[in-house]
C-alpha cells in the first residue's frame, strides 16, 4: 500500500489548493467589505423624478397556497400612487393555490388596485418563462419582483425608485432579512449563510465596482435593461444571475441598496433547504458554462473578470471538500512520506493551508454577524454547526454541479413556503422521480464511515491532528443523513394517512 503514498500526497495538496484558493478569495471579500462598508451605509440622495414613473410589481408563484394571499396583500399595500402601480400575479399553480390567488386578486381589484391575474397551464420556462411572458402586458417602465415568501414593506419602492433618475442604472437590489431567523438551529444557520452573501459579498462587489447579481426577488429592473440584455431566458436554473451578467456585459450599471431591507421566510425544513441549495448550485455552474467564455473575452477589466470567475464557479468548493473526505480513509492506513522527518515542512505547509481554508469560512460568517451587532459568543457557538451543515450538503451539491457539467436538464423546483406552519408537503427533490435509495442514505453511510475514522484517528498520535476535521465531516453527514431519513419517514406516514382518508371519503360517498 505504500506505493499509493505519493499519489495520495499529490491528490491531497491539489484538493487543499482548491479549498484554500477559494478560502483566500473569501478573505479578500471580507477585506474589501471592511474597506467599503462606510460607503454602503452612507445616505443615498439621488435626484428626484418630477413625476413618479409607472411601475409593475410581478409576483411569480407556483402552488403557494400558504403564502399567496399574504404576498398579494403586501404588494397592494406598497406606498405608491395607485394610478402609477400595476400588480401582476404570475400564477402557474396546479392546485387550489390558483383559486386562492384569483379570489384575492379580485378582492384587491374591487378595492381599487390595478391587479392582473395571469395563470399559465404549461409552465414553459418555469419562473423565467412566467416573467418573460408577463413582460408583454407589463405597463411599467420599471419592474419590481417579489417571490411568494417575501413581505415587502410599504415604503420599499419609494426608497429606491429615484435611483433610476440615473439613466445608466439598470437594476437596484435590496437586502434580504429573515422573518423566521430564530425558529430553529437550521434557520439560524441558513440566516448566517445568507448574511454572508448579502452583508459581505454583495456589499463588497457592489461598492468596489465589481459585477454582482440580482437575487431573483426584492429588486427593481428598468424594463429597457431587461430587453436590451436579451430578456428572461430559461436555459439555466438561476435566471436571475444569468440576466444580471448579460445586462452588465451590455454596459448597464447595478446598484445595491444595503440600507433598504425586505423580509422573507427562510426554509424551515431540511428538504426545503436542500431543494434550494440544489437549484442555486446547479444554476450557478450552468451560468458559468454559458457566460464565462463571453465574460473572459470581453473588454472589461481583469479584476471584474476574475471576480466573476470566483462568483460563478464558487460551487466547486463542494466537490473539493467531498474529495477531501475521500482522502480520510486511505490517509489513516497508508504509510505516507509525510510521516518522515524530511517531510515535516510539508506537513506544516499542508496543515497551515488547511487551516487557512477552514478559517476563511469562519471569518466570512463572523464578519456578517459582527456587522449586524449579533453576539459573537452565540455566533462562535453556532460555527461548528454551520461548518458541519456546509460539509453535509456537499454530496447533494456535487451531484448538482455534475448535472450542470454534463448538461442534464431538470425542472425549476420551487422552494416550499410554509408561512409559519409546517404542513404536509412532499419534498420536491424526492418527488421528481422514484429514488433507488432512501433520501440521505449516501450521507448517512459517509457519516458512519467518518465516525469510525474519527475513533481510529484519536488512537494514533500522528493522525490525532486531523481528528477535529474528521469529527466535523462525521457530524455534517450524519446530520443530513438522519434528518433526511426522518423527514422521508414522516412524509410517508402523512401520505399514507391522506390515502386512507381519501379512500374512506370515497367509500362514504
Amino acid at each position: 500500500m505504500d506505493a499509493l503514498a505519493l499519489p495520495l500526497v499529490i491528490y491531497y495538496f491539489l484538493v487543499i489548493a482548491v479549498v484554500c484558493l477559494y478560502g483566500l478569495h473569501r478573505y479578500w471579500i471580507v477585506w474589501v467589505y471592511l474597506r467599503v462598508r462606510g460607503s454602503a451605509k452612507a445616505p443615498h440622495t439621488p435626484e428626484k423624478f418630477p413625476q413618479l414613473p409607472l411601475v409593475t410589481v410581478q409576483l411569480p408563484m407556483f402552488n403557494e397556497k400558504q403564502v399567496a394571499r399574504r404576498i398579494i396583500e403586501a404588494a397592494c399595500r406598497i406606498d405608491y400612487p395607485r394610478d402609477r402601480l400595476q400588480i401582476q400575479v404570475l400564477d402557474d399553480s396546479t392546485d387550489e393555490s390558483a383559486d386562492i390567488a384569483r379570489r384575492c386578486c379580485q378582492e384587491m381589484s374591487d378595492a381599487g388596485c390595478d391587479v392582473e391575474f395571469i395563470h399559465r397551464q404549461d409552465r414553459n420556462g418555469f419562473k423565467a418563462g412566467a416573467l418573460d411572458e408577463a413582460m408583454h402586458s407589463a405597463k411599467g417602465e420599471f419592474i419590481i419582483v417579489f417571490d411568494a415568501d417575501f413581505v415587502p414593506p410599504p415604503d420599499i419602492l419609494l426608497s429606491i425608485i429615484d435611483e433610476f433618475t440615473d439613466d445608466s442604472i439598470g437594476m437596484v437590489q435590496t437586502r434580504w432579512v429573515h422573518l423566521n431567523r430564530d425558529e430553529s438551529l437550521l434557520t439560524q444557520i441558513q440566516a448566517m449563510f445568507l448574511d454572508g452573501h448579502f452583508i459581505v459579498e454583495q456589499t463588497a462587489r457592489a461598492y468596489s465596482g465589481k459585477w454582482f447579481n440580482f437575487n431573483g426577488t426584492a429588486g427593481v429592473w428598468r424594463k429597457s435593461c431587461i430587453d436590451d440584455a436579451g430578456g428572461w431566458q430559461h436555459d439555466t436554473l438561476t435566471e436571475d444571475t444569468d440576466l444580471s451578467y448579460r445586462a452588465q456585459l451590455a454596459g448597464w450599471k447595478f446598484l445595491y441598496r444595503y440600507d433598504v431591507t425586505c423580509p422573507a421566510e427562510i426554509p424551515p425544513t431540511l428538504g426545503a433547504f436542500l431543494t434550494q441549495q440544489h437549484r442555486w448550485n446547479k444554476g450557478l455552474i450552468q451560468t458559468a458554462i454559458k457566460l464565462l467564455p463571453r465574460i473572459l473575452r470581453s473588454d472589461y477589466s481583469w479584476s471584474r473578470k476574475i471576480e466573476a470567475w470566483f462568483h460563478l464557479t464558487s460551487p466547486i468548493v463542494h466537490i473539493a471538500i467531498l474529495l477531501l473526505v475521500t482522502l480520510v480513509i486511505p490517509s489513516l492506513f497508508v504509510s505516507l512520506p509525510l510521516e518522515h522527518v524530511d517531510w515535516g515542512w510539508g506537513v506544516l505547509y499542508g496543515g497551515t493551508f488547511l487551516f487557512l481554508g477552514a478559517f476563511a469560512a469562519c471569518t466570512f460568517y463572523l464578519t456578517s454577524q459582527w456587522a449586524q451587532g449579533y453576539s459573537m459568543l452565540a455566533t462562535l457557538l453556532r460555527l461548528p454547526a454551520l461548518l458541519a451543515l456546509g460539509i453535509g450538503i456537499t454530496v447533494l451539491n456535487t451531484k448538482a454541479i455534475l448535472e450542470a457539467v454534463i448538461g442534464k436538464k431538470s425542472p425549476f423546483v420551487r422552494t416550499p413556503k410554509f408561512n409559519g406552519a409546517l404542513v404536509s408537503e412532499l419534498d420536491p427533490l424526492a418527488a421528481r422521480k422514484k429514488k433507488r435509495l432512501p433520501p440521505g442514505s449516501i450521507e448517512l453511510l459517509l457519516g458512519i464511515l467518518m465516525s469510525v475514522c474519527f475513533l481510529v484517528a484519536i488512537r494514533r498520535p500522528f493522525t490525532l491532528v486531523g481528528a477535529p476535521f474528521i469529527l466535523l465531516f462525521a457530524s455534517g453527514f450524519l446530520w443530513i443523513g438522519i434528518a433526511s431519513l426522518r423527514e422521508s419517514i414522516r412524509q410517508s406516514a402523512i401520505n399514507a394517512g391522506e390515502a386512507v382518508l381519501a379512500q374512506t371519503n370515497l367509500t362514504s360517498e
